[in-house]
């Protein structure tokens, strides 16, 4: 079935050859096409361009959508997110609101370890369900990709049971999803006493198992102060290269912690958080391949200092947008609000924001080739807004509903 959406008020990001990682000064230019049309055969964009090109042939046997005063865009590309899960922790919300901070609700036993002793308690067909559930949340506010981290098991079986639900929702979910393996998310509570004996675990049985299975797209770190320092990651992070597994790491969320230089040796796809990021962490970045992935709704959350995002972006980095969507620091799916965060708070114009949610979203999880565009010959996936006046008011309007439809296929 061809469908054909004819006046469209602007078609943003949409590609004749598909673009590269957008680094730095590109991340400011997107493709717009005004009173545009763009024609999807089956699951795949056709063609598209100024309305003066659409022939009347093009129409034939075609549905046609008229979307005058709309937008349509690439769909987001949400490269960091920890939805499967067993509950939510409003509990430790209001520990917030009453002063404790992520670290000591961390030292008193909560956060990532209430979610731990939950998932284990919690059967692999419920936490399906659950994810699934979250899933659809994210594709409704235009998420057309994501990457999936495991990380609230820290145990080889809760682990596993986690990234066999992954798999499960790459099998079945109707959009493109990463796996990441993340038990070096925190210390279980039986390794309180112990952290290089966890990691251990995690190298010589944990790892060993994910590869054997398939079970994981990359591997990651929760590299920063009160969690894994950097002689452990690094641990991790060798005997990951040995089974081919890239490293994605969480870096500098709390403090410098060394991470994100780390991630660059070995050739990390990219590193995440950076709230606390300096020149030297610039510098390290400049040119590496490596994708600083930043998460306003995180900061926002938990009150902390936004990543440098704007500096990033200066200084000749290729920066992504995510939502860290997860029950302790970041529960929304709403990329449009991240999008917002990335202006108000870090200053990044309207279309570097959506050019680090889509395009180098896509890139910091592996699928720059396939998402995160509107190109002639890829499956189609993007959003169609509601009428607005413009790509600003997307942003601007942070808690209006400007989304009138999805188009996801994988």
């Amino acid at each position: 079935m061809k469908t054909v959406y004819k006046n469209i008020k602007q078609l943003i990001g949409a590609y004749e050859a598909p673009t590269g990682l957008l680094e730095g000064k590109a991340m400011a230019d997107a493709p717009a096409i005004g009173n545009a049309f763009l024609i999807v055969d089956g699951d795949t964009v056709e063609k598209f361009g100024p309305m003066d090109k659409l022939a009347d042939s093009d129409m034939l046997d075609a549905a046609v959508e008229d979307l005058s005063g709309q937008f349509v865009l690439p769909a987001f590309a949400d490269s960091h997110t920890h939805i499967v899960y067993a509950g939510s922790r409003e509990q430790e919300y209001e520990d917030k609101i009453r002063g404790l901070s992520y670290v000591e609700i961390a030292q008193r036993g909560g956060g990532i370890l209430n979610s731990a002793d939950l998932l284990r308690r919690t059967t692999e067909n419920d936490l399906y369900e659950m994810a699934m559930e979250r899933l659809a949340r994210c594709v409704e506010g235009g998420t057309g990709a994501i990457e999936i981290k495991s990380g609230y098991g820290l145990s080889t079986e809760s682990e596993l049971k986690m990234l066999r639900v992954i798999r499960r929702m790459k099998e079945t979910a109707p959009i493109a999803v990463r796996s990441n393996f993340l038990a070096a998310h925190a210390f279980p509570r039986e390794y309180a006493d112990d952290h290089d004996a966890y990691v251990s675990l995690i190298v010589d049985e944990m790892l060993p198992e994910v590869a054997k299975e398939g079970l994981s797209d990359f591997v990651d770190v929760f590299c920063d102060d009160g969690f894994f320092t950097v002689p452990q990651t690094e641990k991790i992070l060798a005997a990951a290269a040995k089974y081919g597994i890239r490293p994605k790491i969480h870096a500098n969320e709390l403090a410098l912690s060394g991470g994100i230089q780390l991630g660059v040796r070995y050739n990390a796809l990219s590193v995440d958080h950076l709230e606390h990021t300096g020149d030297d962490e610039i510098a390290a970045l400049k040119g590496s391949g490596t994708v600083a992935t930043v998460l306003p709704g995180a900061a926002f959350f938990l009150g902390m200092p936004y990543a440098p995002a704007r500096k990033m972006i200066d200084c000749g980095l290729p920066v992504a947008l995510a939502s860290d969507y997860n029950p302790g620091s970041s529960p929304s799916a709403s990329m449009k609000f991240v999008l917002s965060l990335a202006s108000i708070k870090m200053k990044l114009s309207p279309v570097e924001a959506v050019n680090a949610a889509t395009v180098n979203g896509a890139h910091a999880m592996g699928l720059g080739a396939s998402h995160g565009q509107i190109a002639p010959g890829w499956k189609a996936n993007f959003i169609i807004t509601k009428p607005m006046p413009s790509l600003a008011y997307f942003s601007y309007a942070y808690t209006e509903n400007l989304i009138e439809k999805v188009v996801v296929n994988k």
